[in-house]
C-alpha cells in the first residue's frame, strides 16, 4: 500500500514539473506601421527680376529723310520711343537727303541709325551703283519695315505713260537719293537717256510738290510709302495723276533688279487718282553699323515692336510694320543684336 501510493505522488510530482517547464507562448507585439511623411513641397526659385538696361548718356542720331517724306516723321517716332523706354539713351532724328544721304552719314560715323531703301542698302554692301569703289561691308540691317512703291506722279492728264516723260521737266529726287537711282533706273529701262531725253531737277518731295504747284516741273519721282504727305499737300488743291510702271518696263526692272516687286497702288489714295494704278516697290529697312554693340541693337530693336501703336500714330504706313515681315528683302547681313531679339520671337 505504501509502495502504491509512494508511485503514485511520483507521477503527480512529474507531471507539475512537466507543467511549470512547459514554454507560454510569446505575446505577439505588433508594431504600427509607419506613417508616411509628407514631403515638403519643391519650393520654386523665384524668377530673377530683370534689371532694366540702362546705358551712360548714349546719343542715338537717326538719318531719316525730308520732312514731307515719310522717313522724318517715323523717326521721330523712334526717337521717342528709344527715349523713353531706354534709360540713358537720347535720341533725335535729324532731317537729310534721304537713303544715299544716310549711308554717307553712317559710313562717316555721323549717325548711328539710318532709313533707307533697301535697293540703296545692297549697293552700299557691295558697292555698286552710286557706291561704286566705296564698299561699305560694315553695314548690318536691324529690320525691313514697309513697301515704298514707286511713284511718278503729275497734274497733268496728259502724261499717262513712261514714254509720255521725254522731254519734260522731271523732279527725281535730291542728289544721290534712292529715289534718283530709281528714277535713273526706270528712265533706262524705258529706253531713254537720262541726260538728255529729260530736264532732271534734283528736288527734295516738299520742293517737288512746291514746283508741280507753280507747273515748274510736270512730273515727280517718289519712292515712298503711301499716302506721301507731299502728294497729299499737292492734292489738296489739285488733282493728281499716278503713271503706271507695267509691262516691259516693269518687266526689265525686274530682271535688272532683284529686289523690285510688283505693287499695285489703290485707287482714291490721292485725289484725282480714281484707278488702281500698277507699280514696282522696294522696301524701306533700319540700318546700323558694326560698331553698334549687341546690347544696344537688341534694345532699339526690341522697343519698336513692342511699341508699334505709337509708330502708327506717325504715320499711316505703321500699321505695315509687323514682326513677321521684319526680315523680309532684307538686303544685308542682320546685327546680331536684332537677330537675338527676333530668334527670341
Amino acid at each position: 500500500m505504501k509502495k502504491a501510493f509512494s508511485l503514485l505522488m511520483v507521477l503527480i510530482l512529474s507531471f507539475s514539473l512537466l507543467a511549470g517547464c512547459a514554454k507560454e507562448p510569446e505575446a505577439v507585439v505588433e508594431t504600427p506601421a509607419e506613417t508616411p511623411v509628407a514631403e515638403e513641397p519643391a519650393t520654386e526659385e523665384p524668377a530673377p527680376v530683370e534689371e532694366p538696361v540702362s546705358f551712360d548718356n548714349l546719343f542715338v542720331n537717326i538719318g531719316t529723310g525730308g520732312t514731307a517724306g515719310t522717313y522724318f516723321p517715323l523717326g521721330g517716332a523712334f526717337a521717342e520711343i528709344w527715349n523713353q523706354n531706354i534709360d540713358g539713351i537720347n535720341a533725335t532724328a535729324q532731317s537729310t537727303g534721304a537713303s544715299v544721304a544716310n549711308i554717307n552719314l553712317l559710313m562717316d560715323k555721323k549717325v548711328e541709325v539710318v532709313i533707307v531703301q533697301n535697293d540703296t542698302a545692297l549697293y552700299a554692301y557691295v558697292g555698286e551703283k552710286m557706291f561704286e569703289g566705296q564698299t561699305f561691308e560694315g553695314i548690318r540691317g536691324l529690320a525691313t519695315l514697309y513697301s515704298e512703291p514707286l511713284q511718278i506722279v503729275t497734274t497733268d492728264p496728259n502724261i499717262k505713260t513712261v514714254a509720255d516723260l521725254k522731254g519734260k521737266r522731271l523732279a527725281v529726287g535730291a542728289i544721290g537719293s534712292g529715289v534718283e537711282a530709281n528714277a535713273r533706273q526706270i528712265i533706262a529701262a524705258a529706253g531713254m537717256d537720262f541726260e538728255t531725253d529729260i530736264d532732271a531737277k534734283f528736288l527734295s518731295f516738299a520742293e517737288a510738290s512746291a514746283g508741280l504747284k507753280d507747273k515748274q516741273v510736270d512730273a515727280a519721282f517718289l519712292t515712298a510709302g503711301i499716302p506721301t504727305a507731299a502728294i497729299q499737300d499737292l492734292s489738296a488743291q489739285n488733282d493728281v495723276y499716278i503713271v503706271a510702271i507695267e509691262g516691259d518696263i516693269a518687266n526689265t526692272l525686274k530682271t535688272d533688279y532683284k529686289f523690285f516687286t510688283d505693287y499695285v497702288i489703290p485707287a482714291n489714295t490721292y485725289k484725282g487718282q480714281t484707278e488702281d494704278v500698277q507699280t514696282l516697290t522696294v522696301k524701306s529697312m533700319l540700318c546700323v553699323s558694326t560698331e553698334m554693340s549687341d546690347e544696344l541693337a537688341y534694345e532699339l530693336t526690341k522697343q519698336i515692336y513692342q511699341n508699334l501703336d505709337r509708330v502708327e500714330l506717325a504715320h499711316n504706313v505703321g500699321k505695315f510694320i509687323t514682326l513677321e515681315t521684319a526680315l523680309e528683302a532684307m538686303p544685308v547681313p542682320v546685327h546680331p543684336g536684332a537677330q537675338k531679339f527676333f530668334d527670341e520671337q
